[in-house]
């Protein structure tokens, strides 16, 4: 598989000053991701996860190692528009609507609006968000929203998406709806996906593999092939298979 919209990370060490001592955020760590490919970071917190990510945007830069986004260093892979991302918090901007909030990448990048209209209302529609184009932030629920940002993350086309927790703070129900909306879109877009959570049912139902990590330095420790079949339904959470491949990400998780 080409990896030319994919991610490479390659023997990547980020070490942190914090009250006067250090703190190692991440040693050696190398992950390919290749294109179209869908991956799960999972890890107790503090183990790197979310610094992998930044790192993957631009937003911070490794002490050691190297990274690429689309064949691209990881500011410039931004800066072209082909990554999207999306956070626990959604962070749209209040006095837009939701239109605007999803056509607000297209904004930073200086890429005429116009040109961009039929894009949006196609995001709109596929997030299930239709009649809601002139809504407010405030006037949304926060299942809603995250579909707004999910859109918004979507609207440059990305090759590569990265999204940190983008379900984390909904409750469990509406969770694995958004997990079964999120596998019906990333299946359409088709674009290289990196995923954060905490949620090992998350990680079983989204991905293709997950990476498990352990702290004290950040590291993987062991990467787990998902050879479930798509598109995955809701009745795959009991489903027996589904329940070893959550043991065993668990397993992991413990260090076993």
């Amino acid at each position: 598989m080409s990896t030319a919209s994919g991610i490479r990370v390659e023997t990547v060490s980020r070490v942190f000053a914090a009250r006067g001592t250090t703190v190692e955020a991440l040693r050696d760590v190398s992950l390919d991701c290749p294109a179209g490919s869908f991956t799960a970071l999972i890890g107790p917190s503090g183990c790197g996860k979310s610094t992998i990510l930044r790192l993957a945007l631009g937003l911070d830069r490794a002490d050691t190692g190297t990274i690429e986004v689309g064949g691209l260093a990881p500011s410039d892979a931004t800066k072209s528009g082909i990554t999207g991302v999306a956070f626990q918090d959604a962070a749209l901007l209040p006095w837009r609507s939701v239109e605007d909030n999803i056509a607000l990448p297209l904004d930073v990048l200086g890429r005429p609006r116009a040109a961009h209209s039929a894009k949006i209302a196609e995001l709109i529609a596929l997030v299930g968000l239709k009649g809601f184009e002139n809504a407010l932030p405030s006037e949304l629920s926060g299942g809603m929203r995250q579909r707004v940002a999910i859109a918004r993350s979507l609207v440059t086309d990305p090759q590569v998406l990265f999204l940190d927790e983008p379900f984390g703070a909904l409750d469990q129900i509406l969770r694995k709806q958004m997990n079964i909306e999120l596998q019906r879109i990333w299946m359409e877009s088709q674009a290289t996906t990196l995923l954060v959570t905490h949620g090992i049912d998350e990680a079983v139902f989204l991905a293709d593999r997950v990476v498990v990590m352990q702290s004290r330095p950040g590291r993987i420790s062991k990467i787990i092939d998902i050879d479930l079949p798509r598109p995955r339904r809701a009745e795959l959470f009991a489903d027996p298979a589904f329940h070893k491949l959550e043991a065993e990400v668990a397993s992991a998780l413990d260090g076993h």
